[in-house]
């Protein structure tokens, strides 16, 4: 079973469980299986300009003398590495992998914030008021200076210099979030430096992770979580604030109690920050609360085909009364850790001039995925199409620009502002009082 998705491989790969039966090594078999899989499925029939038998040549004997499932996945990698393009990857089919990081095997639980990697510190940049790292005494804007026996600053070292800063931000939160996560019950130690630059020292137990549980296909389970609130204007006006964690099913009627909720407020704010992406489809009905009539947002290309995404619209509320489209402003917090289909939303509903974009620039992963066991147990994740916004824009490599950027800030976050999300407000403010259902 094949399962198409548009998700960030790197946070997937990292931040779930995955737990599939080891093989034997199968070294030859599984890395022929990965080649072939690859050469049928990519879009580009150049290959991205890699000669793909002279890669097999070259790496196909490596394959055959591997004695680990560790040295078969490390050819694979070499492999897909050659493309240069996100969204090719191996989940492994046992745990060896955290374990040689020195992560945790079992990441089904959490210590109830969130870090991003500011300059090259790693920052607490938000934390749930209800869980454990609040409990201990976690703050947003402290720095995280070593998870258990780890150094942070030593852990960051390990990402090299030459790597792209989207690609490090990544890099960085996968790094950690392997060593925050770990199994239900159990307990982190991590030293911070509190605001005015003490040193912290905090045991913090792991909750299981929040939301209501999905699986599609090989995908690893998936806790889908959806949060609305109403937030209010520097100038007093009001505004809808919907976030989720990832583009599945369960979100669609979840988000649509959100806007039936908010359907009155003054503007939208559709936050996605930390969103790696997810089932590429529901961009056409999530944007289509907020479009009036059919309007494309963008094309995916595959090989052989081209499938438009259009915004559908939305004319009924969760209890079936015919309503309107939501005709205010609408903004879309995006960034470092925005991935995938969440790339889609966003620079589609910002091509068609529907959403201002605030935050930091997206992770650039922009590519669907499909899922395929190989004969080793592994899942490889490769990419069988391209995206291209309504207005040509191509998101891969490049990420989500966002209209107005807002880094993020230590001494903003020690203060518990959120920054891109003020802005946002502000902005509300401005453009409040005009349909936007026409196109500027």
């Amino acid at each position: 079973m094949k399962a198409a998705h548009f998700l960030s491989a790197a946070l997937l790969a990292s931040g779930s469980v995955l737990v599939l039966h080891a093989q034997a090594p199968q070294g030859v078999e599984t890395f022929d299986a990965a080649w072939t899989i690859v050469r049928d499925s990519h879009f580009d029939k150049s290959m991205n300009g890699v000669n793909w038998d002279a890669v097999r040549t070259e790496l196909r004997p490596r394959a055959a003398a591997a004695r680990t499932a560790g040295d078969v996945r490390a050819v694979v990698r070499d492999m897909l590495g050659r493309l240069g393009q996100s969204h090719f990857a191996l989940i492994p089919s046992g745990t060896d992998t955290h374990a040689q990081a020195g992560g945790n095997t079992d990441v089904s639980a959490d210590p109830g914030f969130e870090v991003r990697l500011v300059g090259r510190d790693l920052l607490v940049t938000s934390v749930d008021p209800t869980g454990p790292g609040a409990a201990a005494g976690v703050r947003p804007g402290w720095k995280l200076s070593a998870i258990g026996e780890a150094e942070v600053p030593r852990l960051l070292r390990d990402i090299g210099d030459g790597t792209a800063d989207r690609l490090t931000n990544v890099e960085a939160w996968r790094t950690a979030e392997t060593r925050l996560r770990g199994a239900v019950g159990s307990v982190v130690s991590l030293t911070l430096e509190d605001a005015s630059g003490k040193p912290v020292t905090l045991s913090v137990e792991r909750r299981p992770q929040q939301g209501q549980p999905v699986t599609v296909g090989h995908m690893p389970t998936m806790f889908v979580r959806v949060d609305a609130s109403e937030r209010r204007t520097p100038a007093g006006g009001t505004a809808g604030v919907i976030r989720f964690n990832v583009w599945m099913a369960a979100v669609d009627a979840l988000f649509q109690h959100a806007m039936d909720t908010h359907r009155r407020a003054d503007g939208i704010v559709v936050d996605l920050r930390g969103n790696p992406g997810g089932l590429a489809a529901m961009i056409m009905g999530i944007s289509g609360h907020f479009v009036g009539e059919r309007t494309p947002l963008g094309v995916m290309k595959t090989r052989d085909n081209e499938l438009r995404f259009v915004a559908n619209p939305r004319l009924a509320s969760a209890r079936g009364e015919r309503v309107d489209v939501f005709a205010g402003p609408v903004a879309i917090l995006v960034d470092a850790l925005t991935g995938s289909a969440s790339e889609c939303f966003a620079g589609g509903m910002q091509s068609i001039g529907r959403a201002r974009v605030f935050g930091q620039t997206s992770m650039g992963q922009a590519l669907p995925a499909l899922f395929d066991r190989l004969p080793n147990g592994d899942v490889l994740i490769h990419a069988y199409g391209d995206f291209v916004t309504a207005d040509g824009t191509r998101l891969e490599g490049r990420g989500v620009i966002p209209d107005e950027i807002v880094p993020l800030r230590r001494d903003e976050l020690l203060a518990g502002r959120d920054r891109p999300l003020e802005a946002a407000l502000e902005w509300i403010d401005r453009a409040r009082g005009r349909s936007w259902l026409q196109q500027p």
